[in-house]
């Protein structure tokens, strides 16, 4: 009393939370994103891992299309699925040691030849192919119509005067074919340089149904889809932190005295 005063300090910020930053419910959904973000992002890649096989391409005998030193992704097919117009990774030790990348032009029970006005003939219908360097032919050189025995396919690269395909294979034993057995892959994509999937062979849709694409833009999507949620999940904990101190901040005021 007699003129005594008394005096009170507010503590800062309204007290000291030592517990978790955010909202309960906040929390929940930034742990149950980074949970869905890692089961789509390891998801994606083992999927891919299952279905896809990088190859690097050691020539040019699939150019434009492909470039020597590019990174590819083939699917895993069984080589039964392979249609016209393909391109794929095969092995015939009577052509190399060693994995190849060419085009299916011609499969079992077809008549291929070259050319008519520069075009290859496939089942006497000539095949547009607009894959090919512009201005060159579909060969330099004709060749005699061949007839694909059936379970072989008839291959060609995209770099028609310097590949060795099918037509450099004639007088072999099985007439420039290779064994649908000997395809270990369909090539979908160039990765490296990244240019994306490969445009569908629309040339070949007369002559029957092409193959669909593989399933790497989903994959791809998974990937994505999951890095996006693993971020915004982690980076709610920060955020909430934040924004806890910025309402302390606004919050405080003077010292209070009675």
């Amino acid at each position: 009393m007699g003129g005594e005063s008394t005096t009170r300090t507010v503590p800062r910020g309204g007290g000291t939370n030592k517990g978790p930053v955010g909202s309960r419910t906040g929390q929940r959904l930034s742990g149950l994103a980074v949970a869905l973000g890692l089961v789509l992002f390891l998801g994606g890649f083992v999927w891919g891992a299952v279905v896809y096989r990088p190859y690097t391409v050691p020539t040019s005998s699939m150019t434009p299309t492909i470039d020597a030193g590019d990174r590819v992704l083939a699917q895993r097919i069984d080589g039964t699925d392979v249609r016209r117009g393909d391109v794929v990774v095969f092995k015939d030790t009577t052509w190399a040691d060693a994995p190849m990348v060419k085009r299916v032009v011609a499969v079992g029970g077809d008549t291929v030849a070259c050319c008519q006005e520069g075009k290859l003939k496939v089942n006497g219908k000539v095949v547009d192919e607009p894959y090919l360097p512009d201005g060159t032919p579909a060969e330099i050189s004709n060749f005699p119509t061949v007839t694909v025995p059936e379970g072989r396919l008839f291959l060609l690269g995209d770099e028609r005067d310097n590949s060795v395909d099918s037509t450099a294979h004639l007088t072999d034993a099985a007439g420039g074919t290779v064994s649908r057995g000997a395809v270990d892959a369909r090539v979908d994509a160039v990765v490296w340089p990244m240019n994306g999937m490969l445009e569908r062979p629309t040339g070949f849709e007369t002559l029957g149904g092409l193959s669909s694409p593989g399933p790497l833009r989903t994959v791809v999507a998974l990937v994505i889809a999951g890095a996006v949620l693993i971020l915004v999940g982690a980076a709610y904990g920060p955020f909430a932190k934040r924004a806890a101190a910025s309402r302390a901040r606004t919050g405080t005021g003077p010292t209070g005295v009675r």
